[in-house]
């Protein structure tokens, strides 16, 4: 799990080191320039690090599942290899999948006018002020789509079905409570992070004002990788746990500090 979460922390970075920046730039100027190379770039890798983490939130709970509904093969199942083989798989498949939707969305005859009414580059943007024929990226981003954010969603849903089945048969409630516990900060997680991709992609364009449009983009650009490491440092015990010994050093020191002075 910690191998993942690390996965899930550089996933959190890049989506940052790609939006944040300019976007700064376009709040504090009201308004900036961005070149087409630029902005196809930032699209590219947006696009690569959210598919790569919706297939990761998907590994992360298969690796609940077994962890709870099969504990006695957990180590034989979940190992070192083969973690490794599935976020590599993961990443392969985020940045290489994208790399269709980029080229073709690049094709592209942009001519009726040059502002994106957005704080990144983004599909249903750049969609709205291209001028060719758009059925070709809408059919690739229907098949992406369901290969990679539709069928991801359906096995979290009956890995986490299986997992609240198995919990509600154990019999004491301290194992119920201690066995919730181990994927309660995934579920929280896939949760805010499905949540607001569903918000912005799943509806019609024409559905959801521009203001809300964006509100809801910044959601899952900055305010998931925000949250995320609040979530599983205020759930995990180990995390907790160095960080009252830091605060036990800092006063310690401290302590020290004001008897030197005295």
């Amino acid at each position: 799990m910690y191998f993942f979460i690390s996965q899930l922390s550089i996933s959190d970075l890049l989506v940052i080191t790609d939006i944040v920046p300019n976007m700064l730039d376009i709040l504090l100027n009201n308004g900036a320039a961005i070149t087409f190379i630029a902005c196809m770039t930032q699209f590219y890798f947006l696009c690569a690090s959210e598919i790569f983490e919706c297939l990761l939130l998907t590994v992360m709970s298969y690796d609940r599942y077994v962890a709870i509904c099969n504990p006695l093969r957990y180590t034989s199942v979940m190992t070192i290899d083969y973690c490794v083989k599935l976020v590599v798989m993961s990443w392969t498949l985020g940045f290489v999948s994208t790399v269709i939707v980029t080229i073709t969305l690049s094709m592209l005859v942009f001519c009726r006018t040059n502002i994106i009414d957005h704080f990144f580059c983004d599909t249903v943007p750049l969609l709205d002020i291209a001028c060719s024929d758009a059925f070709i990226v809408h059919i690739e981003m229907c098949l992406l789509s369901i290969a990679l954010v539709i069928a991801p969603t359906i096995i979290i849903i009956k890995c986490y079905t299986n997992i609240i089945i198995n919990i509600l048969r154990i019999p004491s409630s301290t194992g119920r409570q201690k066995a919730f516990s181990t994927c309660s900060s995934h579920l929280i997680v896939v949760s805010i992070f499905y949540w607001t991709l569903f918000s912005v992609y799943a509806f019609p364009p024409k559905e959801l004002s521009s203001t809300i449009s964006k509100i809801l983009s910044l959601l899952y650009t900055m305010f998931t990788p925000l949250i995320n490491p609040i979530i599983y440092s205020l759930r995990n015990k180990d995390i907790g746990k160095t960080v009252q010994e830091m605060l036990n050093q800092c006063r310690t020191l401290k302590n020290r500090k004001k008897q030197t002075y005295s």
